[in-house]
């Protein structure tokens, strides 16, 4: 039997979907898909790791994004198909344990970013209407797990998204960041930036330089990941060869290029103990408020990233619920959480497991970690994505050595994939995490179990009950995953 990965490798241009993005709407697809909760959240925490250069360690996860992007761009046009990491592992590796570790890890990631986004909306929210409620208090934790409700409803009741919505969601998130950055500008043309705090380097917890940068990266680690779903938009791309390149690299270079000069900006405006208070609201919001305090942003700002956090939530956990759905049809999880409702067509079982992960991550997080709550959750994002593209890049090393594929693709320099797997390994590590950011490796260990126990009583109903071989009949089907979710 002919193995369905391989017939379409045979015929890259032969897919059913319509191929409507040109280079244009992929560069905003891109953009749109890193922008999001990881800047608009986490800029205070990394200037508290790191002190005034708080610039850096978005310029490095940049760097480390950017070199694990080459592999992906060598990798979406050798197979140009809706699959992603999982279907590149599957490719290069064969296992299906391991083609579906690497799935729900990213499924994992969908949901903690989204409860990452779910305590920046509720910081946002406070902020907007003056409620003074600050980081792991009552008020939060209500307001968290509230909008998450909200989102499993809309999630419930089914949610279209197309690439014109993503434009409109686009060009709000970054009007959000030009904004800061204007304010920036305008502020050191009042005299009232001190830029020269920017190159000061301060340790939060007397680590030396190299060690608090590489923490800090791990954090702002999350601010760029997003550029990796823009493959599953391989086969709605008018020519993905050609285009997916210039503009997958274009996309980091702006979002990267935004990032620095928004980090910059705050630190020059609002001193950085003041950026980590979370009592005087958001970083950013604090930021719009010291560079124009005659102006009314600052009551405007809350709004903007009420918005951009939103979004984010709601299609990564749209998204992650459809990703389990696809897993328990492919039989590798029970299959009551491929139950789909008679009514709304959407798979209800999904979207209440995942909610309640969800739930449960917000809950413990901000009760027992308070003001880390933020920071653990995108931390925690950013640390199963890592290891996501750690074997992604392994992938690519591995299948170089296979025979080429029938077509003309793109191909990263010969080294960047040995270094892309060092340094996302690297980065995984717990030397790359300050002592507040350990759990992480816990709350990474509980999702991923969850999964390996559902796995396991699958695979033992399917093999012992059923009297039917366990496994994936289609891997690049259980590998579909949000093509169009931003993690951040």
């Amino acid at each position: 039997m002919t193995d369905p990965m391989l017939a379409a490798d045979a015929e890259p241009g032969g897919t059913e979907l319509a191929r409507v993005m040109g280079p244009k709407l992929l560069l905003l697809f891109i953009v749109g898909d890193i922008l999001g909760t990881g800047v608009y959240a986490l800029t205070g925490t990394v200037a508290g790791e790191v002190g005034g250069a708080a610039w850096a360690p978005f310029l490095v996860a940049f760097l480390v994004a950017t070199i694990t992007a080459f592999s992906y761009l060598e990798l979406v046009t050798r197979y140009p198909q809706a699959a992603g990491a999982a279907l590149y592992a599957h490719r290069a590796f064969g296992l299906h344990f391991l083609t579906f570790l690497v799935a729900f890890t990213v499924m994992c990631s969908g949901i903690t970013s989204a409860s990452t986004a779910s305590n920046a909306f509720a910081g946002f929210l406070s902020d907007g209407f003056g409620l003074g409620f600050e980081a792991g208090s009552g008020g939060i934790l209500a307001l968290a797990l509230g909008f998450m409700a909200l989102v499993a409803a809309i999630n419930f009741r089914g949610v279209g998204e197309s690439v014109k919505a993503n434009v409109v969601l686009t060009c709000v998130e970054l009007s959000g960041l030009l904004l800061i950055i204007l304010v920036g500008f305008w502020a050191m043309s009042q005299g009232r930036a001190d830029f020269s705090e920017v190159m000061v380097f301060r340790s939060s917890d007397e680590k030396g330089a190299f060690l608090a940068l590489t923490a800090a990266t791990a954090l702002a680690f999350f601010a760029m990941v997003g550029f990796e779903d823009s493959v599953n938009m391989a086969e709605e791309c008018t020519n993905p060869v050609r285009d997916f390149p210039r503009m997958m690299l274009a996309g980091l270079g702006v979002t990267g290029l935004i990032y620095v000069l928004v980090s910059i900006c705050a630190v020059a405006l609002v001193p950085v103990g003041d950026l980590t208070d979370s009592s005087k609201g958001s970083a950013l919001t604090q930021v719009v408020r010291a560079g124009a305090p005659g102006l009314p942003f600052d009551r405007i700002f809350p709004f903007i990233g009420m918005f951009a956090v939103a979004n984010s939530a709601l299609i990564n956990m749209l998204m992650a619920s459809r990703l389990l759905y696809g897993l328990a049809n492919q039989g590798v999880l029970p299959k009551v959480l491929g139950t789909v409702h008679p009514v709304r067509r959407t798979p209800w079982v999904s979207i209440l497991f995942t909610t309640a992960l969800a739930f449960g991550l917000i809950y413990i997080v901000v009760t027992r970690s308070q003001a880390q709550a933020i920071s653990l959750l995108g931390g925690t994002t950013a640390l199963l994505l890592l290891c996501v593209f750690t074997v992604v890049n392994i992938a690519l090393i591995v299948l170089r050595r296979r025979p080429p594929v029938p077509h003309a693709h793109f191909r990263a320099p010969g080294a960047l994939p040995w270094l892309g797997a060092a340094s996302c390994a690297f980065l995984v590590g717990p030397w790359a995490r300050s002592a507040a950011q350990m759990p992480q490796y816990r709350i990474a260990t509980w999702l991923l179990g969850i999964g390996i126990v559902l796995w396991a009583l699958t695979w033992a109903w399917n093999t012992f009950v059923r009297h039917r071989p366990a496994g994936l009949a289609h891997p690049e089907a259980l590998a579909e995953r949000h093509g169009d979710a931003p993690h951040n």
